[in-house]
Formats: C-alpha cells, sequence, structure tokens
C-alpha cells in the first residue's frame, strides 16, 4: 500500500511537471500620466483642430495564448484640453460636452479581434452624453513588454475611430464644423 501511495504521488508530480502551463488573463491598469485620448475635427473648412483629455481611468485585460482581451475606459471630459481656457468652457458647454451633467465618457469593449497575438481591433460601446453606440477602434500600434524604467510587465496601444456628433446630440455648428470627429487613443498600461 505504502508502494502504491509512492507510485501515484510520483505519477502525478510528474504529471504536474510536465503539462504545460497556460498563461492566465492579466488586468493592466491604465497609467495615467502616457493615456491621453485625442479628438480632431475640420474647423470651417481651414483647420484640422486637434485637442486632448487629460484625466483617463481604465482597466485593460490581455490574455496573449488565448487571442482574447478587454477594455474599460473612462474619460474625464472636464479634463478637455484644446490648448485655449476659453474655449476649454465653451466645449464644456451644453450644446458639446455638458460636463456639468455628463462629466464622464466611456468605452467598454464587446470584442477584441486579434491577428497572431496582437489586437487589431476592438468593438464596444462607446457613451457620450448618456447616449451609447457600438463603434470599433482600430489598433495602429500595439506592444506587450517589460516597461524599462518601471520594470512591470506593460501594454501599449494607439487606437482610433471617427464618430459623428450629431449621433451624440453635439451637432452645433455642424457641418461647417466638421460632423466627423477622428477620436485617437494613445494608452499605456501596467500589469496589476
Amino acid at each position: 500500500m505504502k508502494m502504491m501511495s509512492k507510485l501515484l504521488a510520483t505519477v502525478l508530480l510528474s504529471a504536474a511537471v510536465v503539462t504545460p502551463v497556460f498563461a492566465a488573463p492579466a488586468t493592466y491598469g491604465v497609467e495615467p500620466n502616457h493615456t491621453f485620448p485625442r479628438f480632431s475635427y475640420t474647423h470651417l473648412g481651414f483647420t484640422t483642430q486637434q485637442s486632448r483629455f487629460d484625466k483617463t481611468t481604465g482597466t485593460v485585460v490581455y490574455d496573449k495564448e488565448g487571442r482574447a482581451g478587454s477594455v474599460d475606459i473612462t474619460i474625464d471630459t472636464r479634463s478637455v484640453s484644446t490648448g485655449s481656457a476659453l474655449f476649454n468652457q465653451h466645449i464644456q458647454a451644453e450644446d458639446f460636452l455638458d460636463t456639468a451633467k455628463y462629466p464622464n465618457v466611456t468605452f467598454k469593449s464587446t470584442k477584441v479581434n486579434f491577428d497572431g497575438d496582437k489586437p487589431v481591433s476592438i468593438e464596444g460601446d462607446l457613451t457620450m452624453k448618456g447616449i451609447t453606440k457600438r463603434v470599433t477602434l482600430t489598433v495602429t500600434r500595439f506592444l506587450a513588454a517589460p516597461h524599462p524604467i518601471q520594470k512591470k510587465d506593460t501594454i501599449g496601444a494607439d487606437a482610433y475611430t471617427i464618430v459623428k456628433r450629431t449621433d451624440f446630440n453635439m451637432g452645433k455648428y455642424a457641418p461647417a464644423v466638421s460632423d466627423e470627429v477622428r477620436i485617437d487613443i494613445a494608452i499605456e498600461a501596467m500589469k496589476q
């Protein structure tokens, strides 16, 4: 009986050693000093105006082996930065972001599409001014690697989508000020 127990323990231990280890999905927290959503639009046909938001929070789940993931981002609309304090107030007014009533924009993924082990697009729900629309973010850059300074596993990505302001009850001055707005996000997130 003792011999049988030793044999069984040896077999189980051997199986544990040779069984491949599968990496579990990892959760990454948004690094706020290097994550900036930007938006751009044409102004009266003269220029492309570019602005950004300075405060973003959220998490990203990345499963390289499983080719899966999720994204949950919250943007503080009161942190809009146009380069002009007066214009920041204009953009935060009721006709546009209405930050007094809707202080956040959110994006929650429903599906992450991969090419190999890298995400190439992220489908999800974008909510602005209480209105939710399905959008697809196209990923143009992605890197998963140890951070050279922080020494933590880090992921980074650049992605964009194009939305219509009128779809989110922000259509004032359209089409002179373009209805289409390109939203770009540069995101860095560290493993929690």
